[in-house]
């Protein structure tokens, strides 16, 4: 079965398309922590900056906390991709080994 599995052309495109996408998503999120790291470092002044007069709210608190959403945008992106795409491609590819193998 695992035979078959491997020898599919369709096994192929599926690790090879979802190792694309996990790598990319893995780029935008260390993008996006270590540029924040970044500009803490590099810019304090600038996140230091209040987003209006009186606030308590900084410029690196609001990222900061935009960070979360993003990732949380980033995680739900790719486990509706996973349980879509790329479940409906594996099933195909064990129903495809199924068939063979009897």
């Amino acid at each position: 079965m695992y035979a078959h599995i491997r020898s599919n052309p369709r096994f192929a495109e599926l690790v090879a398309r979802r190792t694309r996408f996990a790598v990319t998503l893995s780029a935008i999120v260390l993008v996006i922590f270590y540029g924040f790291v970044m500009m803490v470092a590099f810019a304090p002044d600038l996140v230091a900056t209040r987003l209006f007069e009186g606030s308590n709210l900084t410029v690196g608190i609001a990222l900061g906390l935009l960070q979360f959403v993003l990732f949380w945008v980033l995680t739900l992106i790719y486990v509706r991709r996973a349980n879509g795409e790329f479940d409906d491609l594996n099933k195909e590819i064990v129903n495809a080994a199924w068939r063979s193998e009897q």
